[in-house]
């Protein structure tokens, strides 16, 4: 089966967008495991109202919670505990995508980052990355923190305008594989461009 961590390089690069199209062109089921802030229109929302096939299935959020900051905030400002345990992947016998809450190192509780959950789940890492003055930076480090903590990357998806400079710089050094480039949607998107950008991705 196709089971997949997505995992963003930085914040507001796309990455519910991404996890839609993969998603869809997977025709897997959806998991976020943590929610902070927007419970009013979550990401799993969002994804859901960009998948047309009808396999894929969207299992709950493990937390919701009211803030939109990192997950350990939200949570103590909620009064909320998250607990390691409670954060097992959802029982399916279908492809999954599993979108996270913030970065690699974004932290959970004051002792649980996420890329400590990332080695409890044991999937392979689709990274996200999108092209900006640092994004090599940051593409190359999270790479090496998934290396450092042995979880395995499947590759990368490149989302936004396209930089041939840092894109080659990123592949040399990495030596990963590139599931697919999304070009940046400047209108509305929709289920139509979701499922046609899903079909131009390399699993």
């Amino acid at each position: 089966m196709h089971q997949y961590i997505i995992a963003g390089i930085d914040t507001e690069i796309g990455k519910t967008v991404v996890s839609a199209i993969v998603t869809e062109a997977l025709q897997a089921d959806y998991w976020k495991p943590v929610q902070s802030g927007d419970l009013h229109h979550t990401d799993t929302d969002k994804v859901k109202a960009l998948v047309s096939n009808p396999q894929s299935k969207f299992h709950p959020e493990a937390y919701r919670l009211e803030t939109p900051m990192s997950p350990h905030a939200s949570a103590a400002i909620d009064e909320v505990t998250i607990d390691a345990d409670k954060l097992t992947l959802p029982q399916t016998s279908n492809n999954l995508v599993i979108e996270l809450a913030g970065g690699l190192m974004v932290p959970l509780t004051k002792d649980l980052l996420m890329i400590h959950m990332l080695k409890q789940w044991n999937l392979p890492v689709v990274l996200v990355s999108k092209y900006y003055l640092g994004s090599i930076n940051h593409t190359l480090l999270s790479i090496e923190v998934l290396k450092a903590h042995n979880i395995p990357i499947k590759g990368i998806i490149f989302n936004g305008e396209t930089n041939p400079t840092s894109k080659e710089a990123i592949l040399h050094y990495s030596q990963l594989p590139v599931i697919g480039e999304i070009p940046w949607i400047e209108e509305e998107v929709t289920k139509e461009k979701v499922k046609a950008l899903g079909e131009l991705l390399k699993f």
